[in-house]
């Protein structure tokens, strides 16, 4: 049984309820329309030759036989993007963005990891588009791939790019090299703060590549119209991302390209990035017809961003009493064949949790031959956090210090400054460890071949960019027009603050997702960004609206506005109390009053507060084969305000269980060829209801002061912990110290045999 709890500061009328959600009834019925279930007249289908090298120089491609095979309307490669026909100097400053964008959707000179596109095909159907693939010849140079972070960072290892020069801190080097970006932070005296300490533990940790799972695959499709103007459905977690990346890809103005955006079987931060889109567009205006790609399970693996794979190297110093001293950690991050992994964000979080004087975090962005990484839900915190918390537990052993009790002595909180230099407003991190501690779960007694682990997590959110436009119909109901995406409830939560703000009924609002030409623009849906800077965008409108509807009653009862107010949904004057309208009384007047009453707001919020999450799990180890079972779990979290708890819960429990995957089961593997050896759900083994026991949630709502009904975004923190809380719990389990993911019976076996016990 699962014990949910909400432990709420504040209740509202509708924020903090659990109505049902607008989409429901479409999803359960199967008349929600998702991308591949856009057929328009005349579609041709479209197929991918992808390169079977991970490491290639393209030396020719002859496309001339299956551009004859019946059925075929187009074939086309890198040469038929606008990048083979633009000179370095035409582009300037925006070579290397493009190369790299260009080359990505399709290879120009080299291809850069198994999947990579190399043609495509329009056909009439997808079987002749299948069979045309065959009839591309493709000359590859087969070159040495490299697949391993640390490898790739070597003197003469394979180099992917031979234009690409480090970063340093704003310095560029002087030799290619497969290192992008170095990027560094520090506070306080470092080796002040390990001479203070009394014990320093260093130690190195290694991830593996894992997949963000999705259920649906990616998929297009395009229609380049004979007026010029493009346009694109698709599944995506940002319309506006699509149409930008495309326009930029195929040097459009970003008005001729219109993005409608389906509904999204899945994304975790794996559907922000344009796969198929530029290609299907390319292939439409070449046959002046639709085109449609849907990717395989197979290619979804090969050739969509997975979470990088990671080196880690932490080390704390802390006092007798577990008061940190200081801190540092090196983290390596593989982005695949392009540069841009998310290492930024794993060394700002990695002590994110904690108050520390003294710190210095390193980290090193590297391409090698691997899809290029993708966001997965708080991309690049859960392998920090792996780290950092895997030491602060054998600290804590260590000082035969209750691991709790430590990370509340050193808890960030209010005034707390982190490496990085932000400051921390309003935070819930201590309320978390408290809930924590004295938590049932904690309390219960462990023993046998079990274990239990404990970890923090941490997320900063985000704000950006985000429009709503909301419509007074003639009957009382508002029709809610947002351009964000709905991936985790987001018609639902942003429709609740509509109607509190308002004073209506949930039921009275109807919010709709819509295309990039019908409304302003809307950053991505991820980044814990879109409860809190798109319900601001709509409590913005709806203050807009509340504005106009004094404006109209004003009219009606010939007064001053200033003697008008308008409160819980209702227009009343300051002191007639019989002029008096209902929200609802007063839209059915509207039409004689001026016309439709129409909110809007665009907002760049600041102000999104940070998420903080403690897990505890409890494990039992089997000493003859190795296998984990997580038999108990428990996911506390700060919210700010839970606008939809259920909607709340549900993130929680997603991230806990994806963290259980990535701790125990998941990863790439790849043979030396750099091809990956299990791109299926067979093979890659995600766990299941089986394996896993029921996920207890408890809700802490600690205000974000940035937000007016104090939300934080909850999407991301929850898949922080998992794998260090699983991983500390196999620890203590097996008596042998796990630091590389996944924790694999073979692993524990292994540990077992090293340390003599077997």
């Amino acid at each position: 049984m699962t014990s949910n709890q909400v432990l709420s500061e504040v209740e509202y009328d509708v924020v903090g309820k659990r109505p049902v959600r607008p989409d429901g009834v479409d999803k359960v019925t199967g008349r929600a329309q998702y991308g591949d279930d856009t057929n328009l007249t005349g579609t041709l289908r479209a197929k991918v030759l992808r390169s079977p090298h991970a490491h290639a120089r393209i030396k020719f491609i002859d496309t001339s036989k299956a551009e004859a095979l019946p059925g075929v309307r187009a074939v086309i490669t890198a040469k038929d993007l606008p990048f083979a026909s633009l000179s370095k100097k035409e582009l300037g400053g925006e070579y290397t963005s493009l190369k790299f964008a260009s080359d990505h959707m399709m290879a120009s000179d080299k291809a850069l990891f198994k999947g990579h596109p190399v043609a495509a095909i329009a056909a009439v159907n997808a079987h002749v588009a299948e069979s045309a693939m065959a009839l591309i010849e493709v000359d590859y140079e087969v070159l040495k791939p490299v697949v391993d972070v640390r490898e790739a960072m070597q003197d003469g290892a394979p180099l992917l790019h031979e234009d690409l020069r480090t970063n340093d801190m704003g310095e560029t080097g002087e030799k290619p090299s497969n290192v992008a970006t170095h990027m560094s932070y520090s506070i306080g005296d470092l080796d002040k703060g390990f001479a203070e300490a009394d014990l320093v533990l260093e130690k190195e940790y290694t991830t593996s590549t894992v997949h963000q799972g999705y259920i649906e695959p990616h998929n297009t499709t395009a229609f380049w119209n004979s007026d010029g103007q493009l346009n694109l459905w698709t599944s995506t977690q940002g319309s506006f991302q699509v149409r930008g990346t495309v326009a930029s890809i195929l040097r459009l103005p970003v008005s001729q390209v219109k993005v409608t955006p389906m509904e999204i079987g899945g994304g975790f931060g794996g559907k922000i990035t344009a796969y198929l889109d530029a290609i299907c567009a390319v292939l439409s205006k070449k046959t002046g017809a639709p085109v449609k790609a849907l990717m395989t399970r197979t290619e979804v693996f090969e050739a969509s961003g997975p979470a990088p794979a990671s080196w880690m190297r932490v080390k704390i110093g802390v006092k007798n009493n577990g008061k940190m001293t200081a801190v540092e950690t090196e983290m390596a991050m593989d982005a695949g064949a392009y540069p841009g992994s998310p290492v930024m964000q794993a060394i700002v979080c990695a002590f994110a949790c904690y108050d520390v004087e003294n710190g210095k975090v390193d980290g090193y962005d590297v391409v090698d031959n691997k899809p290029k990484t993708a966001a997965y839900r708080a991309p690049g915190a859960p392998q920090a956090a792996f780290a950092v918390e895997s030491l602060i537990d054998e600290i804590c052993a260590e000082l035969n210090m209750d691991p709790i009790e430590f990370r509340l002595l050193n808890a960030a909180k209010e005034g707390t400054r982190r490496i990085e230099g932000l400051v921390a407003r309003r935070i819930g991190l201590v309320e978390c460890l408290e809930v924590a501690r004295d938590h049932d779960h904690y309390k219960s007694k462990i023993d046998g071949p079990n274990g239990r682990g404990v970890a923090c997590g941490y997320w900063p959110n985000r704000g950006f960019q985000s429009s709503v436009v909301m419509t007074v119909n003639y009957d009382g109901v508002v029709s809610l027009l947002m351009g964000s995406v709905d991936i985790g409830g987001t018609r639902a939560s942003i429709a609740q603050q509509t109607a509190e703000t308002l004073g209506i009924g949930y039921e009275d609002v109807k919010p709709t997702v819509v295309d990039t030409d019908s409304i302003g623009y809307t950053f991505i849906t991820g980044g814990s960004r879109t409860c809190f800077a798109t319900g601001l965008a709509a409590i913005n409108a709806a203050e807009d609206v509340k504005s106009q509807m004094i404006s109209r009653a004003a009219k009606i009862w010939d007064t001053n506005e200033d003697d008008i107010e308008y409160v819980a949904g209702v227009v009343q004057h300051k002191s007639d109390e019989e002029l008096k309208l209902t929200f609802k009384d007063l839209a059915r007047q509207l039409a004689t009053t001026g016309g439709s009453v129409s909110g809007r707001a665009s907002v760049d919020p600041s102000g999104e507060g940070n998420g903080y999450a403690v897990h505890i799990a409890d494990v039992t180890v089997d000493p003859d084969t190795g296998k984990t079972d997580v038999t108990r779990f428990t996911a506390v979290q700060d919210a700010g305000k839970a606008i939809h708890p259920s909607y709340v819960e549900g993130q929680m429990q997603g991230g806990a269980v994806q963290g259980i995957g990535w701790a125990l089961n998941e990863e790439y593997f790849f043979d030396d060829s750099g091809k990956m050896m299990n791109p299926t759900f067979l093979d890659y083994r995600m766990p299941i209801s089986l394996d896993l026991p029921m996920i207890d949630t408890v809700i802490v709502e600690v205000a974000n002061p940035g937000h007016p009904y104090g939300v934080r975004g909850v999407g991301e923190v929850a898949i922080v912990p998992p794998m260090a809380a699983v991983g500390n719990a196999v620890s203590a389990a097996t008596g042998n110290r796990m630091r590389s993911l996944p924790i694999t019976p073979g692993k524990i076996l292994e540990a077992d045999w090293e340390n003599g016990k077997s």
